[in-house]
Formats: C-alpha cells, structure tokens, sequence
C-alpha cells in the first residue's frame, strides 16, 4: 500500500473525521487519498490558521483533529499554531509536506527542517525518511499527543516517502491508548488530612481538569468536603457562576475582576488540581504563596514545585486522582460541614451596568449586553490583549468546554479560526469570537472559510481604535505613549466592507440599542456574521503585577 493511503487510513483507524490545511505540490501525494477518506477536509486561508482549527476542534470536543500543509514557508506557518496549543495542553496531529530524501539538508527550493525548528513547541515530531516505519511513528504520534500532559505532535513527509509502497494491513493495525500516571493511596489519603485540618481551605480547578473531563467529579468533591472553588482562566466555565461553591476566578489579567484573588487571599491551605501556577494567574509568586500550604495535583511531574513550594505534590491524571480524593474523603467520614460566605455579592460589584448617557459605549458595559445575548451552549474564542482580558472578566459561561482562549501564548489572529474549528466540532453550535479591532485583521481571511462552510461564527470586534493593553502598558510603566493609536479604525478603515467582501454579513454600531438589534441578527443568522463595536479608546483593564494588588478602574 502506497505510505500516503497508510497514513489516510490510520487517522481513520484513529478516530480522526475531521482535518483542516491546504494542499500543495510538497504534500499533493497524500491529499489524493484524503478526496475518499471518511475525514471531512476543511480549506483554510493561511497554514497558521489549520492549526488553530484543529486546536479549536479539540477543546469544543476532546478529540483529534489533523492540520495539514505543504512544505518550506507552509510549514514554517504552523510554528505559531503548534506554540499555541503546546502552551495550553492541546493535543493535535500537524501533518507537513517536505522535499525527497535526496535534497534533505542541500538547500533545495521550499525544503526546511521543520521536524527540528518546533521540537520546542511540541510534544514531539519527526521526519520519516524509512517508509516502513511510518505506521509504528504514527502510532507514537497519537499516543504522545494525548498521554501524560497532552499537546501536538509534528510528522514531516517526504515526497518520495509519501509514494512509497510498504506491507500494511489497516485491519491489523490497533488504535492508540492514553497512558496516564496513577495517584499513590497514601498521598490521597495525606491530602484529605491536609484539607481536614485547614480552616479556610480552596480547590484551583485549573484547565488540566476540563481537558479531562473531571469538572463534575470535582465539584461533588467540594461539595462533600465543603470547600470553595476557584477557576483558573483556562478552566473559565468548569463550574456554574450560580453554584454556592464558586468562589470566583483569579489572576492578575483576565480574573481580576471576579472576587477569586479576594477570597484566595483569606486561605491557608490550596488544593490546586491541573493548573501550571504561571505568572498570569500568580503574578508575584512570593505573594500568591505566602504562608499557605499547598496540595498540588498534576499529570506533568516537571510542574510539581516549579513555581509554586508544595506541601505535597502528586503526579496523576485529574480523571483519576479525583474519584480517589473522594473516595478517601468518604472513607474517613461523613460530609463536611463548613459555614460559607455569600461569593455572589462580591462578584457584583465588579459588573459594569450600560449606562445609555454616555457619548461613547464602555468596552466593559458592553460584555453585559453580550452576556444577555448568548445562552449557556454558545462558545466562545479570544486571542490576545485588552480584548482578551474584558472578556475573561466579564462573559458569563456556565458550562465546561465553551470557553476557548488563548492563554498561555496570547497568539494575535487565534480567534477567528479557532472559532471555525470550535464550529465544526460541535457540529453547529453558535461560537462568538471576541476580538480587538487590530487583532482582526490577523488572519481575518478565514472569515471566508466560515462564509463557504456556512459556519455559524459571530465575530464581534471591540473596537476602540488602539493597541489597548500596549497603550495601557505604556501609560502606568513608562508614563509615555507612543504608536499605539489608530484612530483611522473607526473611520477610514470600514470592516463592514472587509467582512462583506468574504461573503459575511456585517454590522457596524455605535450605541447600546443598536449592539442589541445587531446581536439578535447575529444569533438567528444561518452563516457567519460581524459586528464591529466602537466603543471608548481609553478604557483601562483591571490589572495588576500580583493578586493583591489588583488597580481597578471605575
């Protein structure tokens, strides 16, 4: 069997229906058998943009999508994709054409050593020059993008490989298994009497317990054990705002405005579970330690200790380490009972209610607006900047899994095709996407892939003509400004017209009454539809260098 219909049939095998990528002559051998595949192939716009599909479509489903390219400056485009999802966890199956054997190393016309260049962005890659060994690498790939911490792998294929023909029966090829590292009873056992004897304890369910599909187990966890609940920004979702356990989400950028860091600060003993403790959500370190003990439960052992002094660490998956945090909880007696404040009334005093007399919409009054639009299935996608960060601290989500940023990374043009990827997923499920009026136009192209998918993606440009956040860095850091405005974006530059020319239908608004006409058109829209909202240019962002200092601007 041809290599290029092996490695067709073993993403079938492996349960892949659906990739993202654009063909070309580098990796031309392969798409010939992926024209009769049972994977749906989406054509994207940019090479970057395959990649963050696919890093989309795995955290609206948790499952596998391949992204795909040719070779030389197309596959040097996935560089940015692939960091992305290495940063937040994403598993995900990066496929790029590459020259023949033969010119490997020898300068040849679009040949570059990419297998090397992501090594540092990836969870592992390779360059398959034996054809014979591209079921058994294969197979690797897929167990090492979703064992232990999860993200993407790269395989590199050389045109000569692609068309080389090697024994292979599909029938006998077996599908990958996760390997996952188990919790010791004693530790479990030693974490529950931590937790029993602290007076003011709290769980940080971090993102590492959504990509395992554990948020509810560890909700009943606190519920028996009685201790509140903080969600980190990629966990944002993982437990419903209205549940009397939420304490809030924390960080110094996109929770600061939610009552976590408040409610952290009065602990003194944290039971983390899936998250990395990175500056963002820690800001000062020292700070966010402070005298309190910590429990740190990850599936990565290079995490346990990094940033953050634990009291006990424990290397294991949250699917497995929960059910056993509640099993030892029970057997060492009945439901806790713990006294809890009222979370509600703090979070309200960081909601911004639309004032109508104002000349100018308020960035922050308007995700209140969004918020009465969207009901609890849409998704939602943000990249990077002041944008970002208004929305992880105001959009109200209440389920897992509908929240997808780009945390770790901050990666300018994420948005638009991580949302098309979250749209295919989820087999039509409505998936806005918040962005900045500068972060639109990276990678605003694909809106054409939404608009010839007919994909349900409402891209909604908060628009106050600025590099927000740099501005904002610029004023309190160095108190200067400098080549951060841009005012020609809410007057020369017309995105109604850029929209339109991709085929979507676009709305520009100036007032509360009119974004509430446009977000009833954008909901009951069949296809892809932009709103560009003009909205004040100096609006600052709660913020600050540690959780409790956060500067919060009325």
């Amino acid at each position: 069997m041809v290599v290029s219909e092996v490695i067709v049939k073993i993403l079938e095998k492996e349960g892949v229906t659906d990739a993202f990528g654009i063909p070309g002559a580098g990796i031309n051998a392969l798409y010939k058998y992926l024209e009769k595949a049972k994977i749906k192939h989406y054509l994207m716009r940019h090479e970057e943009a395959a990649v963050h599909a696919a890093d989309g479509y795995y955290r609206a489903t948790g499952k596998l999508a391949a992204a795909l390219c040719t070779s030389g400056p197309g596959a040097t485009n996935f560089v940015t994709g692939m960091y992305t999802a290495w940063q937040d966890s994403i598993p995900l199956i990066a496929i790029t054409g590459q020259a023949v054997t033969a010119q490997l190393g020898k300068g040849a016309f679009q040949c570059v050593n990419i297998a090397e260049i992501v090594k540092t962005v990836s969870k592992k890659s390779w360059c398959i020059t034996n054809p014979n060994t591209v079921p058994a690498i294969l197979h690797e790939a897929f167990e090492t993008a979703v064992s232990g911490r999860p993200g993407p792998v790269l395989i590199d294929l050389p045109l000569d490989v692609q068309q080389a023909d090697i024994e292979f029966d599909p029938a006998r090829y077996k599908p990958s298994k996760i390997k996952a590292p188990k919790p010791a009873a004693e530790s479990i056992a030693k974490a529950i009497k931590l937790l029993d004897g602290a007076k003011n304890p709290v769980i940080v369910m971090g993102g590492g317990v959504v990509l395992a599909k554990a948020e509810q187990r560890l909700i009943e966890f606190a519920e028996f054990m009685s201790i509140p609940v903080i969600v980190t920004y990629m966990a944002k979702g993982a437990i419903p705002e209205d549940h009397p356990l939420y304490a809030g989400q924390m960080g110094i950028q996109a929770g600061a405005a939610s009552g976590g860091n408040e409610v952290f600060l009065g602990t003194d003993v944290v039971l983390g579970i899936g998250c990395r403790f990175t500056d963002r959500h820690t800001g000062n370190a020292a700070i966010y330690q402070g005298e309190r003990k910590f429990i740190h439960i990850d599936i990565d052992p290079s995490e346990i200790g990094k940033i953050i002094k634990t009291e006990l660490g424990i290397v294991a998956d949250a699917a497995d380490a929960i059910p056993q945090l509640l099993a030892a909880a029970k057997a060492a007696g009945g439901a806790r009972k713990r006294k809890q404040p009222a979370f509600a009334p703090l979070r309200k005093k960081f909601i911004h209610t639309p004032d109508t007399k104002k000349p100018v919409m308020d960035p922050r009054e308007v995700f209140q607006v969004l918020n009465a639009a969207f009901d609890d299935n849409t998704q939602f996608t943000t990249g990077c900047g002041i944008t970002q960060i208004w929305s992880g601290q105001y959009t109200k989500v209440n389920k897992p899994r509908r929240y997808f940023p780009s945390g770790g990374a901050g990666t300018l043009g994420y948005d638009i095709p991580a949302a098309i990827g979250a749209a295919v997923g989820s087999k039509g499920k409505k998936t806005v996407c918040h962005i900045g009026d500068f972060g639109f136009t990276f990678l605003v192209e694909e809106l054409g892939v939404a608009a010839a998918y007919k994909l349900p993606v409402v891209v909604l440009i908060i628009n106050n003509a600025y590099l927000g956040l740099i501005r904002q860095n610029q004023k309190y850091a160095y108190q200067y400004e400098y080549q951060v405005a841009m005012p020609e974006n809410k007057t020369l530059m017309d995105y109604v017209k850029v929209a339109e020319g991709f085929a979507c239908k676009a709305e520009r608004v100036f007032t509360y009454g009119e974004l509430e006409r446009a977000l009833k058109n954008a909901v009951t829209a069949r296809g892809p539809y932009v709103i560009d909202i003009i909205v004040n240019d100096n609006t600052d962002c709660d913020m600050g260098n540690d959780i409790a200092h956060i500067r919060h601007f009325e």
